[in-house]
């Protein structure tokens, strides 16, 4: 075996990892109608599979005398679960016995996909540890031969990143993006294997045939028309008892269009966005007619998603100038457009609509317009994205951005029964916040709540009759909305039973760098899909700083006691620095991202970006010190460093993010800022990389009596994987909403500030040896 087959299978290890991350998550979120915590549970599963492939079945490297052969096995047999897993995906529900639409709870979200990714994950763990086997025999037997390995997967990383994020996922289903990746690893391991002028009849010439019958299988599946009847019928059999007459992919997600009759519905990531064309005319009316006639002359109507089906529809009874409606993905209006019915051909070919393909919040900070009704068509707030459109800072942008009498109108879930804990948290946290920036807001309860929110006095003395005179006057046609139900909805007793349901001492506010309205609303989930982990949710709630303080202060002590009376684990400080940092990076790149799209929007190819040129410091950081390993005397001082700086860099990043965006309305400030986003997250990169080489070169220094190369990459590579399955599980659904931005970066330097007491412990009983 050549060397250039090797570093190429390294790239493709790389670019294949991270598409099938991407590919199965995508795939699970609209299995299991995703929301934060599902992408959490999802994303640290993988994590901590590959950890187990990593370390488990990868210290079965030094034993394994046949080492290019069975790393060629990972590769084909991670080439087959790969497609195999995506229609796992597709139909595991039902397998559960739930039906479409219906939701799962915490336990089958956790099993079911720790399941579903197994074979991928594990087989995907396990090549990094054979490659840095192998590649050790053509380079050295130490810690520069798993520094070159780390710099290629990640090279192939960012390679496949970008291919999956800005052209696969636009224009091949998921079977073909499988088979793409499943051949490549085919073709690779011919090469790895191609015997050249070896005897015949050897075990290599067998492993060798079988790669070809691979290639040639995942070769005809692509190119034939059976990989798309795959994909048709994963789907029918996802969405069983529902006809499904299209599905497609995009950036932002996938969408699913089934008919019944002449009903269409289109689904958003597994959830019903848009029925057409007989939509929920109850809602649809409540929401706009509530709004409409609380204003004297609404003219000018702003619609945040969710316009077309109905929405618009009702809107254009009334005599309004212009209705700007602002959708973050175009491909649900061109379905709409694909399909249509008399009702969304009027909405959406109506003069006075103007249709605006961008992020909801980045439209309203940019427009020059003022609006006298705007409507947030988004459910509660179930991530940090839609978190952006419910926050107290979102809340002040939009009241510059309405007339002197302008409302804003959003809905919640409610109750006219019972109003749970959960509820009431939900709930209250929004009122709150609406009410710290609005001068009057006016709550209309019922299964769901309506809040509408002015700085005008008139939304509280709107009568009911008053609303009904505006009914008849402005000649509007409903179906459900007459004089009765507004009697009916509008009763005071309503509002006096919810105003009392919602006693509470506390005061939430739920803002941009404190997202609590995303973990009370994944509370409210829980306690309907999962009642049995309410208390942890309430422990959760508790959660805090001086908590995390303890807690670390703790395990520092205890590992410290126990380092200082038995010497020879010492070593092990090095492994729990690693898991650290893989926590801290996991983290910390989440807050990045986090606080971008907070103050630019989600702005799909800009976060792209982002996350490329993390990858890319993760790449030069590793290839620097990599490059200059043999020339690191004092390794352990240097590993130091970087624990010092990653610790500097968690304190900082707060402040240097969050400062200047008080003056985002300076052309200067906005540029200089941008161009910060992009520096941190590079030298968050560069600060992983920098890590990991000189942590195996000071473990195999520290163990030259036992440790071997294949054991050293296994251990080192699951402990960074290991640290960002926990990073990734609570970064966006525990720490960043409950502690904030500030809290959550304080908390990953008190870890790091943890891992670096106990390595300068273990530099001194090194020294002292």
């Amino acid at each position: 075996m050549k060397i250039l087959p090797l570093k190429i299978s390294l790239l493709i290890m790389g670019a294949s990892g991270i598409v099938a991350q991407i590919v199965l998550l995508r795939e699970l979120l609209v299995s299991f109608l995703g929301n934060e915590l599902t992408l959490g549970i999802i994303l640290a599963n993988w994590l901590i599979l590959e950890a187990i492939g990593s370390f488990v079945i990868g210290k079965t490297v030094e034993k394994v005398k046949k080492k290019v052969e069975v790393y060629v096995f990972l590769q084909i047999f991670f080439s087959v679960a790969l497609p195999f897993s995506i229609y796992l995906c597709r139909i595991f529900k039902n397998i559960l016995l739930t039906t479409p639409g219906e939701g799962l709870g915490f336990l089958p979200i956790l099993y079911s996909s720790f399941l579903i990714l197994l074979p991928v994950s594990i087989s995907h763990g396990a090549l990094f540890t054979y490659a840095c086997k192998l590649y050790s025999r053509y380079d050295r037997e130490d810690a520069t031969s798993i520094g070159k390995v780390y710099v290629f997967e990640t090279i192939g990383s960012i390679i496949g990143g970008l291919l999956i994020t800005f052209f696969l996922v636009q224009y091949f289903n998921s079977f073909e993006i499988a088979f793409m990746i499943s051949l490549m690893n085919a073709l690779i391991s011919t090469l790895l294997l191609w015997p050249g002028k070896r005897p015949l009849f050897q075990i290599r010439h067998l492993s060798c045939f079988i790669s070809i019958l691979y290639v040639m299988l995942f070769l005809f599946l692509l190119l034939s028309p059976l990989s798309n009847k795959i994909h048709l019928s994963s789907l029918q059999r996802q969405w069983r008892g529902l006809n499904v007459i299209h599905n497609e992919n995009s950036i932002y997600g996938n969408i699913t269009v089934t008919q019944r009759g002449e009903q269409f519905t289109f689904f958003t990531d597994g959830l019903p966005s848009v029925t057409t064309p007989v939509p929920d005319i109850a809602s649809l009316e409540d929401f706009v007619h509530f709004s409409m006639l609380f204003h004297e002359k609404p003219e000018s109507v702003l619609i945040l998603s969710g316009g077309a089906g109905g929405m618009i529809h009702e809107i254009l009874k009334y005599p309004v100038a212009r209705v700007d409606y602002v959708e973050l993905d175009p491909l649900l209006l061109s379905l709409i457009q694909k399909f249509p019915t008399p009702l969304t051909q009027s909405e959406l070919s109506d003069p006075r609509v103007k249709i605006h393909y961008t992020d909801g919040r980045f439209f309203v900070s940019r427009t020059p317009d003022r609006f006298d009704i705007i409507f947030i068509g988004l459910p509660a707030p179930q991530d940090l994205q839609t978190n952006r459109l419910f926050s107290a800072e979102f809340f002040s942008i939009v009241r510059k951005k309405m007339n002197p009498d302008g409302i804003i109108v959003l809905t919640l879930p409610g109750s006219l029964t019972y109003i749970s804990p959960e509820l009431r948290d939900l709930n209250g946290c929004i009122l709150d916040t609406l009410k710290g920036i609005f001068k009057y807001v006016r709550i209309i309860p019922g299964d769901t709540n309506l809040y509408l929110a002015s700085d005008s006095k008139s939304l509280g003395e709107v009568t009911t009759s008053e609303m009904f005179n505006r009914l008849e006057e402005r000649k509007i046609k409903t179906n459900l909305f007459n004089k009765s139900y507004i009697e009916y909805r509008l009763h005071e007793r309503w509002l006096n039973w919810f105003s009392k349901s919602m006693e509470r001492k506390e005061v939430h506010i739920n803002s941009d760098f404190r997202p609590l309205g995303v973990f009370f609303n994944l509370s409210y989930w829980n306690a309907l899909f999962s009642p049995y982990l309410s208390n942890v949710f309430k422990l959760f709630e508790k959660m805090s700083l001086e908590l995390t303080i303890g807690v670390a202060l703790f395990l520092t002590v205890f590992l410290a006691i126990l380092f200082l009376k038995k010497p020879g684990i010492s070593g092990y400080s090095l492994p729990y620095a690693v898991f650290t940092s893989g926590f801290s990076d996991m983290m910390l790149s989440l807050a990045i991202i986090f606080t971008f799209q907070t103050l630019y929007g989600y702005l799909y190819h800009q976060i792209g970006l982002l996350i490329t040129i993390f990858m890319v410091g993760i790449a030069l950081g590793s290839f620097f010190v990599t490059r200059h390993l043999d020339r690191i005397r004092r390794d352990a001082q240097s590993f130091l460093k970087t624990e010092l700086l990653i610790l500097l860099f968690a304190l900082l990043l707060p402040f240097v993010l969050t400062i200047p965006s008080h003056h985002l309305e300076n052309t200067t400030v906005h540029v200089l800022l941008y161009g910060t986003f992009l520096l941190m997250s590079f030298l968050c990169g560069v600060l992983v990389g920098l890590q990991f080489p000189l942590a195996t070169k000071i473990y195999l220094s520290a163990r030259s009596e036992g440790a071997r190369v294949g054991h050293t990459a296994g251990l080192l590579y699951g402990a960074d994987l290991f640290g960002g399955f926990f990073g990734g599980l609570s970064g966006g659904v525990l720490l960043l909403p409950v502690l904030g931005l500030k809290e959550s970066c304080l908390m990953v330097a008190i870890i790091k500030m943890s891992s670096l007491t106990l390595l300068l412990i273990f530099m001194k009983i090194q020294n002292a040896k």
